[in-house]
C-alpha cells in the first residue's frame, strides 16, 4: 500500500497559525523584518530557508520543527498495534480521510471511530475478522468523518455516539469525560474542541499501548487548525493529548498514525516539547 502523505505542507501550518493568531503579513513583517514578498512566497509554499526559522517564534512555532517539515525531513514511523485497524478513502479528488476500527483481541468486541468515505472496507473487514460491532463513535461532525454513518449504522446494527457539544441527527449524544466499555478495554471521551464545536478525542486503553483517535484535532506533524477557537485548539490539546503517555499511538483524520513522542519531537505548534 502506498504511504499515506503528511496531511499539511509547512505553508498550511504557516497559513493555520497567521490564521489563528490574526497576525495579517504585513504585522509579521513588522514583528520579524522578514519581508512582505518573503512572507507571500512562504504562504504559497515558495521556501527560503533563512526566512523560515526567523518568522516562526512570531507565530509560536517551533523554527527547526517548521524547518524540518518544509525540508521534508519528518514522516513518522508505521504503527501497527493488534485490535487497531485503519482505514483511508478519497475524499474531494485528492484530499484522503481516515477511519478506524478498534477492537478487543480477546472478546472480538469493536467499535468503528469517524466513516471515511466508503463503508464497504470497514464492513468487509469486520465480518472477515468475526468482530462484533457495538459502537459508531465520531470524532466530530464535519462532512467527510460522517459521511457513511447511516451506511454503518444499519449495515451493522450499531450505536453513533457523538458530543453533546456537537450532536449528529439520529446519534446518542454524550456528556464530555464518558467512558465506555469495549470489551476489555476502556473508550475515555475527552473534549478536543477548537476545530469543531464538539471535537472529541478517544482515549482507548487495555491494548498493548494506548490510542488516541483524535479526529482533526492533531495532525502527524501539524494540527488540524482552529476553524472555531485557535486557543482553545491548542489549549485542549495540550490538556487532553500531550499529557498521555509518550507510547500513545496517535490516530488522526488526516494523513498517517503518529505516537505522542513522535509529535513532542516533530510538531511545529508545540515548541514547548522540543
Amino acid at each position: 500500500m502506498k504511504p499515506i502523505p503528511l496531511e499539511d505542507d509547512f505553508n498550511d501550518i504557516v497559513n493555520k497559525a497567521m490564521s489563528g493568531l490574526r497576525l495579517t503579513d504585513k504585522e509579521l513583517s513588522r514583528r520579524t523584518g522578514v519581508s512582505m514578498e518573503i512572507i507571500h512566497g512562504l504562504c504559497r509554499g515558495q521556501l527560503d530557508e533563512t526566512s523560515l526559522p526567523r518568522i516562526a517564534p512570531a507565530l509560536e512555532l517551533d523554527p527547526q520543527a517548521l524547518l524540518r517539515s518544509a525540508l521534508k525531513l519528518y514522516r513518522p514511523r508505521p504503527v501497527e498495534v493488534e485490535g487497531l485497524l485503519m482505514f483511508t478513502s478519497l475524499y474531494r479528488a485528492s484530499m484522503t480521510v481516515n477511519a478506524y476500527v478498534v477492537f478487543d483481541p480477546v472478546t472480538r468486541e469493536a467499535a468503528v471511530f469517524d466513516t471515511s468515505t466508503d463503508a464497504l472496507p470497514i464492513v468487509d473487514r469486520i465480518a472477515e475478522l468475526d468482530l462484533k460491532p457495538v459502537s459508531l463513535f465520531l470524532t466530530h461532525t464535519h462532512p467527510d468523518h460522517i459521511a457513511e454513518a447511516d451506511a454503518l449504522k444499519h449495515r451493522l446494527g450499531v450505536t453513533v455516539r457523538s458530543s453533546n457539544r456537537e450532536p449528529l441527527p439520529g446519534s446518542t449524544p454524550f456528556e464530555p469525560g464518558t467512558v465506555f466499555p469495549l470489551g476489555n478495554l476502556r473508550v475515555e471521551a475527552r473534549s478536543t474542541w477548537g476545530h469543531s464545536k464538539g471535537g472529541t478525542t478517544y482515549v482507548i486503553s487495555g491494548l498493548e499501548v494506548p490510542v488516541a483517535v483524535v479526529g482533526d484535532a492533531l495532525f502527524a506533524g501539524s494540527m488540524g487548525g482552529g476553524m472555531v477557537s485557535y486557543p482553545d485548539a491548542l489549549r485542549t490539546n495540550r490538556e487532553a493529548i500531550f499529557r498521555l503517555p509518550d507510547d500513545t499511538v496517535i490516530c488522526p483524520g488526516h494523513g498517517p498514525m503518529s505516537t505522542l513522542a513522535e509529535e513532542k519531537r516533530h510538531n511545529p505548534f508545540y515548541p514547548e516539547f522540543k
